[in-house]
């Protein structure tokens, strides 16, 4: 029997942070085949009346897309997952998850956190699993009054009520959760946050706008839904005196978030040393994320002053220069770990770690592996160690063996060694257009974007 797995990406073999629009997914049972079950392209069948996780996609050995149908947007909605450093090695453990929010330009290919910014990377030694709405530009994260320009919009919805049943029953996570976002993101991480208790233990905003309510702020709000996507903020929260604005604005749900672990950060809007500079002291060639910056930090100044009457205790960073853009949000993900790291219980660093025996001999020579994330751990048959940027995998018959990138994550959709294909045998060798591994029972080819699993 061939089982031919596909998985279509956009910037190379290893994909790790250039997997882009994910066009199509198919699981085909070929020669020889006598049943099995074939995933249909995500989105094209209908939704089902409870929420369910539809199609599966590994990306890597610990990036996956899943498609989830939506009931409340009527829709299947793709989340990926960045999964916790110990996902393999601790196979009955569960670990907190980290809800990564984009800003008012979502994609709906794959998350700004893993196309701009070093997400994929950073957060790859890290114990959590990290989960990456994809969509909802414009959205605010939140559930709209009314469909508008042909979305519907219940994002608060599906992020809090449907979506983490399915991840904790299918991929392991805890009830510890945190929120964390950039711009419009990081309104709804404290948005979402406040109207829902106990949901998350930690919620950053960076750049993001705290303040719907002050003078200004719903006008500002319903140019910047209308430049992401056409959207009108009228079927978001009504017109700027309607009650919706006030029962999602961060400033004023402000008191509710007695108890979450805050960080606030923002820059000035001058420009910064990851800026371009336009030639004046201080003037970024970006002038609209110079404007949006101002404006976030005149709102984040205003919610912390409100937490500090309500002797709530925050993290601020007020940064002297930056602008709106996505080299300092990157930053402030890095800069903001150790407070997420403690208030959702795990180490901060990575624990030491060091490859021996045939595992060292076979990463010798592979930089694209990295620095270990574990030590040495049984699996089916044999033994494996994680890498940052793939595995190595040994058994008495194989040897030892390096995987990575999409052959990796094509290996991890077809259970590992202790599927169909059992234990590497060879290291990646080039092929006309691409590559190949061979198994001890079959071989993954990847080519033009796509990972093809062949088992015998």
């Amino acid at each position: 029997m061939t089982v031919t797995r596909v998985a279509i990406g956009r910037r190379g073999r290893r994909g790790r942070r250039g997997i882009a629009a994910l066009a199509a997914a198919t699981s085909v049972l070929l020669t020889g085949a006598t049943g099995g079950t074939a995933f249909a392209e995500p989105g094209a069948a209908p939704v089902k009346s409870t929420p369910a996780i539809r199609n599966v996609v590994w990306l890597s050995e610990r990036r996956v897309a899943l498609w989830v149908d939506s009931p409340a947007m009527g829709t299947q909605i793709q989340v990926q997952l960045l999964l916790a450093r110990e996902w393999n090695s601790k196979p009955d453990s569960r670990f907190p998850t980290l809800f990564m929010l984009d800003g008012l330009h979502a994609g709906d290919d794959q998350s700004g956190w893993t196309e701009n910014a070093g997400a994929e990377t950073f957060y790859a030694d890290k114990n959590i699993t990290v989960v990456l709405p994809i969509g909802g530009a414009g959205s605010f994260y939140a559930d709209w009054r009314r469909g508008d320009n042909g979305r519907t919009y219940r994002w608060e919805t599906f992020l809090t009520k449907e979506l983490p049943p399915l991840l904790e029953h299918d991929w392991r996570t805890s009830a510890v959760r945190g929120l964390a976002g950039l711009s419009m993101g990081g309104t709804a991480a404290m948005s979402l946050a406040a109207r829902n208790p106990g949901f998350a233990r930690y919620a950053a905003s960076y750049s993001g706008l705290l303040t719907l309510t002050t003078l200004g702020m719903p006008q500002a709000v319903r140019y910047t839904v209308n430049d992401a996507g056409g959207f009108d903020s009228d079927a978001m929260f009504g017109s700027a005196t309607d009650a919706e604005w006030a029962a999602h604005d961060p400033y004023a749900l402000a008191e509710r978030l007695k108890g979450v672990s805050l960080y606030v950060s923002s820059g000035s809007g001058l420009a910064g040393a990851r800026d371009i500079p336009r030639g004046i002291p201080g003037v970024s060639t970006n002038w609209v994320g110079m404007a949006l910056e101002v404006l976030s930090r005149f709102s984040s100044q205003q919610f912390v002053a409100k937490l500090n009457k309500l002797s709530i205790p925050i993290q601020v960073n007020y940064r002297p220069s930056g602008t709106h853009s996505w080299p300092y949000w990157d930053f402030e993900m890095r800069q903001s770990w150790p407070q997420a790291a403690s208030a959702l219980g795990v180490e901060a660093a990575k624990p030491d770690c060091a490859a021996a025996g045939a595992i060292v001999t076979a990463a010798l020579g592979k930089s694209w592996l990295g620095d270990c994330l574990t030590g040495e751990f049984p699996v089916a048959g044999g033994v494996a160690q994680d890498f940052r940027g793939g595995r190595v995998l040994w058994s008495a018959d194989s040897g030892a063996h390096a995987v990575g990138g999409m052959i990796a994550g094509a290996y991890q959709g077809a259970a590992g060694p202790a599927g169909a294909l059992g234990f590497p045998i060879s290291d990646e060798t080039p092929i006309p257009g691409g590559a190949r591994q061979n198994f001890q029972h079959g071989y993954i080819t990847f080519g033009n974007g796509k990972a093809e699993t062949h088992a015998s």
